[in-house]
Parts: C-alpha cells; structure tokens; sequence
C-alpha cells in the first residue's frame, strides 16, 4: 500500500492534543476524519511527537497509508479542503518507503518557546505565548540553560505520568534570546519526555526573574527530584517547529518532513 508523508502546521488551543481521545477532538483524530471524507480510508495518521492540549505545531511529521495510489498534491490538496474551517493545514505531502516511519525514523525534534515579557495583556498573542509581566534576564537564563545540555537523567523535568522507559535523554541544544519583548527558547534532541521542555522553560524563567541561580538550576538537575523542579510553563507558548530524518530519507520524502529554513530558525 502506498505511504503518505506529510508535514502538518495547527494551532492547538481548540483541540485536547495531537492523539485521538474519547474526552474531546484530537489533531490525529482531525485527520483521520479529513482522510475518510477524501477517500473513504479509516486511518489514523502516525505523528513524529504527541504534542498536548494547547500545544502548536509549524512542523508536526505524520505517515498513513492509502489503498489506492493518489498523486502526493491531490492527497495535499483534499485533505486541506475537508479539514476546514479547523486551524489545521497539511503544508506538504509525498509518497515515501515502507520503511519510513514518522515518529521511529525521526532523528532530531525541535522546539520554540515563546515568552511575551511584558506588562500589557495579550490580544494578538493570546494563546500563543506565556505572557510574564516581571523583567526576564534573557542572558542569565541561556546561561543556566547551558547547565541542562548534554546527556543526563531528567527526572526532575519529568511529567509524573510520562511513560517514556528511561529518564535518560540527550539535549542537544537549548538557547534562550531576547527579541524585543519577546524571549525565545529553542530546543533540540532526538527526543523529550512528557512535560520536559514546558518543565526546563518554567525552571528557566525562575532564573530570568532572579529568584535562581545556574548552579540551582543545575543542582535541581542532579536532584532527579520532581519536587525540585520549577513550575510547568503553560502549554500555549510552545511549538513543534521541525522534525528532522535521515538525509536518504528526506530526499525520498520530499519537502514532506522538511519544513523551511525558514520555519526551522
């Protein structure tokens, strides 16, 4: 059976996150509706990340597979025309392996955080970025935030429900800048448990407003206590930005799995 690839972007406030649930409208469950509409097939996509309730998403990488062998713009096309009015896009598609697997496959997610640092409520910005009133040293939290790079056990930043096998995770990049009022942190690793950049972003934010140090942070880290970890940042200021696969991969994915430059940065 042919395999579709395809790169999702929505906004996750009205949905109770990517995994189709019997509480409410999931992302996944979104598209299996668009799938069967377009074609009649029953499926449920396989997402690279299960993003929660209120999370965004401007490169979510999903796969499905299809009885009959649809042009990759027809399938594209169709599937953003029965997923309206819903924010969900399907912003590529292409036809890849068997072996090509969204979440299995993936070798890198990334991830942004957007903090709006100031005193005014959003209206623009409402349910797209952690509104934090206090003053924030960006600068004093990248450098915390360089504490937590590399491979460690990240108990401490670890949901209590999360159902990841092992603690242990390799971050290979976390970097926080200021652009305005706005403060971005950006995350990188083959993969994160459940809660863990919301849960480093609340920790970090301790830092910008001066109540930690690094070396809190760091001794925090070394706790691999839930208890010494700072509060859960809120869900509606993260996004998965891009997931990345192997180069032979992605050249048989097409743009499908690459989401731009442009997106990434």
């Amino acid at each position: 059976m042919p395999r579709y690839c395809i790169t999702i972007e929505y906004d996750g406030t009205p949905f109770v996150g990517w995994q189709a649930q019997a509480n409410g409208l999931g992302v996944q469950a979104r598209l299996g509706q668009a799938i069967a509409a377009f074609c009649g097939a029953h499926v449920l996509p396989r997402g690279a990340g299960r993003t929660d309730a209120g999370v965004h998403a401007r490169g979510q990488v999903a796969h499905f597979d299809l009885a009959r062998d649809w042009p990759a713009e027809t399938v594209r096309d169709a599937l953003n025309h029965h997923l309206r009015p819903d924010p969900v896009a399907v912003l590529a598609c292409a036809r890849v392996g068997d072996d090509f697997d969204a979440r299995r496959s993936a070798i890198r997610r990334h991830y942004l955080y957007r903090i709006c640092n100031r005193r005014a409520p959003l209206a623009l910005e409402r349910n797209r970025a952690w509104r934090l009133s206090r003053p924030l040293d960006a600068d004093a939290m990248h450098q915390a935030a360089q504490r937590l790079v590399g491979r460690h056990d990240f108990t401490t930043f670890r949901a209590a429900h999360c159902q990841a096998a092992s603690p242990l995770k390799t971050l290979d990049r976390l970097e926080v800048r200021r652009i305005g009022e706005a403060i971005e942190i950006r995350a990188a690793a083959r993969s994160f448990l459940h809660n863990q950049v919301r849960s480093m972003v609340g920790t970090l934010a301790l830092v910008g407003e001066g109540k930690w140090s690094a070396d809190d942070v760091a001794a925090a880290l070394a706790a691999r206590d839930r208890a010494r970890c700072g509060p859960v940042a809120p869900a509606c200021g993260l996004y998965l930005m891009r997931v990345d696969y192997p180069a032979e991969m992605a050249e048989e994915g097409g743009e499908a799995g690459r989401p731009s430059e442009k997106a990434a940065k």
